[in-house]
């Protein structure tokens, strides 16, 4: 290749200007924020979407009465808020089921992750009472939570009693499976440096048992607000789990719906403190905002 050719190729090349730091971090952030903006844009538009063909067709081919239409249901909502409900304030009925719902979910989880990785790190007894926790888990929770309204009335006790069993397993399950997945070799090096049983319990297993029992902390509220509903829905004197009961007696679909985004909102409003929660106390851990997993 002549010089003069050489001279060409490198005279029409792109210059490319080397960014600073600063840029990069402004690129990056101008980015998230575009592509939250089209995220929240479409999950808006499909929202849209969804109660828009809902309304027109409870409006011009099904009937309302049975199935209900968005704007029924933002009605019975405005009742709710403004006027309050045949049981008292909405708020009442709300504070009562997130009541339940949180002492539940609070007792539950503290019993799951105790005994989830005491048996967890004993092999023995864990072969030992495994027959019994599989036959309690199989028990259909509407029953259990039909034989608490029986032995502790229609308060406050019945319901926090059903959501400790729904959110106690799912705690369990993933704490005892946390246990038994810490590395055998780091135990065994903590050992042959000094560390008692105690200081193995609290140093290593619970640290590395702490990602499998925050993710079921995600699944057991959900299990909490269903626990304190079904309770509810089976006998109480107030709460959203009455609200949908009654709703349903009386044929009030948009009563049920009603109910039902109010639940939604609670779970995720939930959802969303946990999350906080656990990026607090999962610091360590590496990010995973490039694995490309949007759930």
């Amino acid at each position: 290749m002549s010089h003069n050719t050489l001279e060409k190729n490198t005279a029409a090349a792109p210059i490319v200007e080397n960014e600073t730091e600063e840029q990069i971090l402004a690129r990056v952030r101008t980015n998230d924020r575009r592509r939250r903006i089209q995220t929240w844009g479409l999950r808006a538009a499909l929202v849209a979407l969804w109660l828009g063909s809902w309304e027109l067709t409870a409006t011009l081919w099904i009937d309302p009465f049975f199935y209900s239409k968005p704007s029924l249901i933002w009605d019975r909502l405005v009742e709710w808020f403004t006027d309050g409900t045949q049981f008292g304030s909405i708020w009442l009925q709300i504070f009562t089921t997130v009541q339940e719902a949180v002492l539940g979910f609070v007792i539950g989880a503290v019993a799951g992750v105790v005994l989830g990785v005491l048996l967890g790190r004993s092999r023995y007894w864990a072969d030992v009472l495994a027959p019994f926790i599989k036959a309690l888990n199989a028990v259909p929770r509407i029953v259990l939570a039909a034989l608490f309204i029986i032995w502790f009335g229609l308060g406050l006790s019945s319901k926090v009693a059903t959501v400790v069993v729904l959110v106690f397993f799912a705690v369990f399950f993933n704490a005892f499976t946390g246990a038994r997945e810490v590395d055998g070799n780091v135990i065994n090096n903590a050992r042959i440096l000094g560390a008692g049983r105690r200081q193995v319990l609290t140093a290593i297993v619970l640290p590395s048992a702490t990602t499998w029992i925050l993710s079921s902390l995600h699944t057991a509220f959900g299990f909490a607000l269903i626990g304190a509903v079904v309770g509810e829905y089976a006998g109480a004197s107030k709460g959203l789990g009455l609200l949908i009961s009654n709703a349903q007696g009386t044929f009030d679909s948009a009563g049920i719906y009603a109910g039902m985004i109010i639940i939604t909102v609670i779970a995720l409003i939930a959802e969303w403190g946990i999350g906080l929660a656990e990026n607090r106390l999962l610091k360590w851990r590496p990010s995973q905002a490039t694995s490309g997993h949007g759930i």
